[in-house]
């Protein structure tokens, strides 16, 4: 969809990015995990093995706003901790 848009109002001059995040720490994320085992389980799939902070995402976004940004477009960035990169299947680790 991200690379279609992009196509689609080029001709325009509107850039069209996407952005994919991992597990944030929001107060749901925080209120929906307080039991170990489910934060261990969304942590052992992170290769960071920590939740992103709100203002991690804001800044990706920013950034991909600003002039800095100029020449991209249909593309997906995705500050996750290295999640994506592990395509889920590294196995939990007690």
């Amino acid at each position: 969809m991200t690379s279609t848009a992009a196509v689609a109002f080029a001709a325009h001059g509107i850039r069209v990015c996407g952005v994919g995040p991992g597990t944030i720490a929001t107060d749901i994320i925080k209120g929906a995990f307080t039991e170990r085992a489910g934060m261990h389980a969304i942590l052992a799939r992170t290769q960071l093995r920590r939740l992103g902070e709100p203002e991690e995402i804001a800044g990706v976004v920013a950034f991909l706003a600003s002039d800095d940004a100029s020449y991209i477009t249909g593309e997906t960035i995705y500050p996750d901790g290295g999640r994506r990169i592990l395509n889920y299947t590294v196995p939990v680790k007690e």
